[in-house]
């Protein structure tokens, strides 16, 4: 079970930030959400083993869209003037080091 930061925006997965899904979407849509992502990450498997190029093109968009949807990519979900977004940054980069080092 990865580490979530306080604030509720990351979890942490071998050291590094990687963005939340946003908490304030309604749970029907964060499923679907999650299942349309489920769904993608498998067609991205099937293209790869198949090599299947126009496909795995078609697959990983499917991802994007549904991680943008999700708020764990694209635009932060939270106000920006709630700060930065360390996304993809390692957490001793960034001030949530104290709190993962307390962890």
């Amino acid at each position: 079970m990865p580490i979530i930061t306080p604030d509720g925006r990351y979890i942490v997965v071998n050291g590094r930030l990687w963005r939340a899904s946003n908490p304030h979407l309604p749970e029907e849509e964060r499923r679907q959400l999650v299942s349309q992502l489920m769904q993608a990450r498998r067609a991205v498997g099937t293209a790869l083993k198949g090599k299947n190029a126009p496909a795995l093109k078609q697959a990983r968009a499917a991802v994007q869209k549904a991680k943008v949807a999700l708020g764990e990519r694209g635009l932060p979900w939270w106000p920006e003037t709630e700060g930065p977004d360390y996304n993809r940054h390692l957490v001793k980069n960034t001030p949530y080091i104290e709190w993962f080092n307390s962890q």
